[in-house]
């Protein structure tokens, strides 16, 4: 037999690297090794198809979820007679979704993506059925943490799927579609869980997980026996997951509470950041000595993995702490409805999905393709400051809006994919779950921030960053003052989409794989 023979009739887009192997890529730095894939031949187009719709059915539910409580609140605390604690049935679901994206990143990478997807959507079943026959609110706020351990892993095992699927250079376009699916979830979250609420009953926006939980599974199981398997067994470096899990909920308890329930400066908030930098720390030394680190240290380095997770935190950043406080702004400026404003809300959240289509089919064709996420976020910091510096009516404040949303757009796709690029299969899962986790401390931080700089800016007490408001009560702030507090916050993105800007500069663009759909696969360089 030459050296060339193949000595096994198993397929090569099937098997699994072999232990040694395997272990020395996982101690290599990401920039250095990579392993890509085109989609394999034992699956069809029609095939891919049926996965890709039962994975944006799957994440169609995280992102309903994240949004369909809000306008059922007032009901909820109305049957409960408990308003004091319904924040926290939004903040445990944010808590547990932003602590656990890690764990079941790197977990997909050890036990395989078919056993993760199948355990997050078992914990959000779980929890959805909970929480529709919560009898309290303390059992409504555990019951919501569930779902959240459950949806905060849906996302990066979701997306790792999907490297597992399509090449690196398609890749950017099924990105896209899911970056619509995660708007449309959104917006209409707050519409059904208003119609339930008050047409039905408000456990109805519980009950209406199961059969799309149920119909994804049934669309997804046939199909992951085929799904080529890159994962690799090894012990699991439990405290290292425990420690970087306890570090994230101190943090965003310190961004949920600072100036609202506590002073920033408060012994309480301090005590707390200061908590939550020892356990980071702690994190640190710890995967730094383990010998199977849960999150490889050195996969966050390097030339591409710093930029990209800079850039799209920035990007989701700006975007999440706009849609947060905007309405604020049009409600008081130009003395919108709150449906009125809400509407207006439209042009950021969906024009974003446009410039996410237009990255996606360039990465498809073009050989840089780090360069439409350049212009765009170019194009984004530009719109910002002509926010800052100019005043608008309200048709031209909504277009040159939706025009930083189309070049924001653009931001995502190119990061996700170079990030997914840039490490070895057998990490892939991992890298995609550090993204989400920093996507939403920066998601968090900003909201804050952009509250912060308004309180600062009004000198007022006023309700900002999610805190309920009775109908009509905006306080009585001059639009002027108004205007000027906000083209602080217009500034503030502008320096989020100028430091994506530069990041994307910086990372290194590396060459993608694909498209093609027979060859099996290849070794990066």
């Amino acid at each position: 037999m030459n050296q060339f023979t193949r000595q096994s009739s198993q397929s090569a887009d099937i098997q699994t690297l072999p232990d040694d192997i395997a272990e020395e890529l996982t101690r290599l730095p990401g920039e250095v090794t990579s392993i890509r894939s085109s989609p394999p031949a034992t699956l069809s187009s029609d095939e891919v198809r049926t996965i890709v719709i039962s994975l944006m059915l799957t994440m169609f539910l995280a992102a309903l979820d994240q949004t369909i409580v809000a306008t059922a609140l007032p009901t909820i605390g109305r049957q409960f007679q408990d308003v004091s604690n319904l924040s926290w049935v939004i903040t445990a679901y944010l808590l547990a979704s932003t602590a656990v994206a890690p764990v079941f990143g790197t977990l997909s990478d050890i036990y395989g993506r078919k056993a993760m997807i199948i355990v997050s959507l078992s914990l959000f079943i779980a929890g959805s059925i909970l929480c529709a026959i919560a009898p309290s609110m303390p059992m409504l706020i555990l019951a919501r943490g569930l779902q959240g351990l459950g949806g905060g892993g849906i996302m990066p095992v979701v997306q790792t799927v999907i490297s597992d699927v399509v090449s690196p250079r398609e890749r950017g376009q099924y990105q896209a579609y899911f970056s619509s699916v995660w708007m449309v979830g959104g917006i209409l979250g707050p519409v059904i869980g208003g119609v339930f609420a008050e047409h039905l009953h408000w456990s109805m926006i519980f009950w209406i997980n199961l059969p799309l939980a149920a119909a994804a599974l049934a669309l997804l199981l046939p199909k992951m026996k085929k799904i080529p398997v890159f994962h690799r067994k090894r012990k699991v470096d439990w405290l290292g997951g425990v420690l970087l899990m306890a570090s994230a909920v101190v943090f965003m308890l310190v961004l949920t509470w600072g100036g609202t329930r506590y002073p920033w400066l408060s012994p309480t908030v301090l005590s707390m950041v200061g908590g939550a930098i020892a356990l980071a720390l702690t994190f640190v030394w710890h995967e730094r000595r383990a010998d199977e680190p849960f999150l490889p240290l050195p996969l966050l380095s390097g030339s591409v993995a710093p930029f990209a997770l800079t850039a799209g935190g920035c990007g989701l950043g700006a975007i999440t702490g706009l849609t947060v406080q905007l309405p604020l702004y049009y409600e008081s400026v130009y003395h919108l409805s709150a449906s009125e404003a809400g509407l207006a809300l439209i042009p950021l959240a969906a024009v974003s999905t446009c410039g996410a289509a237009i990255a996606g089919r360039t990465m498809a064709r073009a050989k840089h393709y780090k360069r439409v996420a350049i212009i765009g976020t170019s194009w984004a910091a530009i719109c910002a400051l002509g926010l800052t510096v100019t005043t608008l009516p309200l048709w031209g404040l909504l277009t040159l809006m939706a025009a930083f949303a189309l070049g924001l757009g653009t931001t995502f796709p190119v990061c996700v994919v170079s990030l997914q690029n840039s490490v070895a299969r057998p990490q892939v899962g991992t890298i995609s779950g550090a993204m989400n986790f920093f996507r939403s401390l920066m998601s968090s931080f900003t909201v804050a921030a952009f509250a912060a700089i308004l309180l600062i800016a009004l000198g007022a007490d006023i309700p900002l960053a999610g805190e309920h408001r009775a109908a009509g009560s905006i306080p009585a702030i001059p639009t002027e003052d108004m205007r000027h507090a906000f083209r602080y916050v217009f500034a503030a993105a502008t320096a989020l989409m100028t430091t994506a800007s530069l990041c994307l500069i910086m990372m290194e663009e590396r060459p993608l794989a694909g498209p093609t759909t027979t060859h099996a696969v290849e070794m990066a360089e």
